[in-house]
């Protein structure tokens, strides 16, 4: 695909670094060079706009990134403001936590502004430290704000045990770490966020180009006009991309717009 209308990019381990705060510099000139062509630039991520690393949160305002579809698409802006919102009920989360408390499992709800844990257990703290540090405890949180998708903090060895819960309650589990998942409605995804958006912009998907690495991009990668994953992804993410650039860390993004002949 030569000619995207759009192209959407995930951001852990597609155009940031997590572990080490790295953003390479291709990665702007890449943008920059869209915007030359005429190609909008968005961003697909699981995090809140909270939690968008400093780097990438000055990229977007440095190259002027049109879209940002977080929270598994549950929460889209463009061009700084918000264009759809799609918030949990106070009945799914408050049986959702109750659920959880009997389980002994901790909890958080994500706001677009903040993440608020049930209670600071060292899984939650360690798997929010590269996400938001800076995060509450308040296990009344979705009584007073909305709540775009919830958080559990449990490994894998667990999924049986709670997956019918779960999916009695309409929701689904996307895990991004081995002691946590994302819980949100199960019609909702990275994939239907940039559907709903673009739909609003008068762009077909088979026009959407987009970036990822991880499970929660495969789904976003089989329904865009065309899905790439980077080298270093999962191998499930591999499996469904139309094309495979090399890692973040050898610029992928930029090798694999330059070769496909996106950008020159």
């Amino acid at each position: 695909m030569q000619n995207p209308k759009i192209v959407f990019f995930d951001i852990d381990d597609t155009i940031y670094r997590k572990y080490t705060d790295t953003l390479r510099p291709s990665i702007g000139e890449a943008m920059r060079a869209l915007k030359r062509r005429g190609i909008l630039t968005a961003i697909a991520t699981g995090r809140p706009p909270a939690a968008v690393p400093a780097k990438v949160r000055r990229l977007i305002d440095e190259t002027g990134i049109d879209m940002l579809v977080t929270i598994n698409g549950q929460y889209t802006e463009f061009r700084g403001k918000a264009l759809q919102a799609y918030p949990m009920t106070e009945t799914e989360m408050a049986d959702m936590a109750a659920f959880f408390d009997s389980k002994g499992i901790a909890y958080a709800f994500v706001n677009n502004n903040e993440i608020a844990v049930s209670e600071a257990t060292e899984w939650a703290v360690e798997t929010l430290q590269h996400i938001l540090p800076e995060f509450l405890t308040d296990r009344e949180y979705f009584r007073k704000k909305p709540v775009y998708q919830m958080l559990a903090f449990f490994q894998t060895a667990r999924d049986a045990e709670l997956a019918d819960k779960i999916a009695a309650a309409g929701l689904k589990t996307v895990r991004w770490h081995q002691n946590a998942v994302d819980m949100l409605r199960a019609d909702g995804s990275k994939a239907c966020g940039i559907a709903r958006a673009v739909a609003e912009l008068g762009i077909d998907m088979k026009d959407v180009m987009a970036f990822g690495d991880g499970p929660n991009d495969v789904e976003m990668l089989q329904t865009v006009g065309f899905g790439v994953a980077m080298d270093s992804g999962d191998a499930a993410a591999k499996a469904v991309a139309d094309y495979i650039c090399p890692s973040v860390d050898e610029d992928g993004v930029f090798q694999g717009l330059k070769t496909l002949g996106v950008i020159a």
